[in-house]
């Protein structure tokens, strides 16, 4: 397989994520002078990993805290009412041509005390076997390779206030597409960064604590700029922005029901010549105003995520949601579904997603699951944030 076919296969692969798409060189494929989407390196950082959040439009930064909390913000994790737990999800990616690509992501958390929590996850995207041909004979093979990238994180999260909470996390990127042992190629090989986390959750009680507030925002993937050639040649990291709020009620006794909206935007230069060999810095700030379009195509840069979550008994969870794209930066349009489980220390999430704009989606029409593992609820202790 030549190069060019690789990079439309890979293109392929990130259908969902085709907005955020850059591959060594840091142009995609097709792309044109008058192309608005915006293109990274990584995208996979970006996919929404966990099945609880899937099924609410892919919103999650102010949503209760739970094992998925470090991926959403960091901040929240040490709202977790539990000692320590884990999460295990699983998403197919073009699973309705495709069977060996896939996105597997784990997170595991400990709360040392009221005032503070820990965590450690990974994920990992594997886009299946490759053949490496030397040309356009399917013959006269070089060998076959497994692309596949990954991320590690550790994160910290304390509390302030009663009220508020802040939090942080470290990353390891690691991306290996072209498989440069294979095609002996120089000009390739894997790339590598390192990013941090910021994060900051705000709850509050309402209508004689029947009701919660909750307001969180989180910066991702603040990191350095990531190459897969040489130094001069290298690709922003999708760092992102995330700000959103949570409305959470008990109807009664036995049901509770959460509205939840998240706006979110790559702080990544907008596409315009010279744009890509920004330093990190200067580049990430000034993409709150660099679109050609002005405050206007800077509005469009903008997604929108929003769910409902309905709890019975706090045994059985059911949700729906809706995830929207500008149409010059990507026209992403879907609802999404879920359900969700819990007994005792177990848990189940799954969800389902449906374009409604005819457009084919990476994880369209796949079931997504997560499975978790939580231990009971840390003692109330005396220390206190207010003390």
């Amino acid at each position: 397989m030549n190069k060019l076919r690789i990079l439309l296969l890979l293109c392929s692969g990130f259908a969902c994520s085709l907005p955020l798409l850059a591959q060594p060189g840091g142009t995609l494929v097709g792309q044109d002078s008058t192309n608005r989407i915006i293109t990274t390196a990584v995208p996979f950082l970006t996919i929404t990993p966990d099945s609880r959040a899937a099924g609410m439009g892919d919103a999650g930064v102010a949503t209760s805290a739970d094992a998925n909390s470090a991926f959403w913000n960091s901040a929240k994790l040490v709202r977790v009412d539990n000692s320590f737990g884990g999460s295990a999800s699983y998403t197919p990616w073009l699973g309705k041509i495709i069977n060996d690509m896939y996105i597997f992501y784990l997170s595991g958390f400990y709360k040392i005390n009221r005032e503070q929590a820990v965590a450690v996850s990974m994920k990992y995207f594997d886009l299946g076997d490759i053949q490496f041909n030397k040309g356009p004979n399917p013959y006269d093979i070089l060998g076959r390779y497994n692309p596949r990238e990954y991320a590690f994180d550790v994160t910290y999260s304390r509390l302030l206030t009663e009220d508020l909470s802040i939090g942080g996390a470290i990353r390891y990127i690691h991306s290996n597409l072209t498989g440069s042992g294979i095609t002996g190629t120089a000009d390739s090989r894997p790339g590598n960064s390192l990013a941090v986390d910021l994060g900051v959750y705000y709850t509050k009680q309402l209508l004689s604590n029947s009701s919660v507030l909750t307001l969180g925002a989180n910066m991702s993937n603040l990191g350095s700029k990531l190459s897969y050639s040489d130094a001069e040649s290298k690709d922003f990291i999708p760092a992102n922005l995330r700000i959103g709020g949570a409305f959470h009620t008990d109807l009664d006794p036995y049901n509770s029901i959460t509205f939840a909206l998240d706006f979110n935007k790559l702080m990544v230069p907008s596409p315009y010549p010279g744009s890509k060999g920004q330093p990190f810095l200067s580049g990430t700030f000034a993409s709150f105003t660099d679109a050609r379009g002005g405050f206007k195509e800077e509005m469009h840069e903008v997604t929108t995520s929003m769910g409902i979550e309905y709890w019975y008994k706090q045994l059985f969870a059911g949700r729906v949601g809706y995830f929207l794209e500008s149409k010059d930066k990507g026209n992403r349009k879907y609802l999404t579904a879920g359900l969700g489980l819990r007994f005792n220390v177990f848990g189940f999430d799954m969800a389902y997603i449906v374009p409604t704009n005819k457009r084919e989606i990476a994880t369209a029409e796949q079931i997504r699951v997560t499975l978790m593992l939580v231990m009971a609820k840390r003692a109330t202790e005396d220390d206190s944030v207010t003390d």
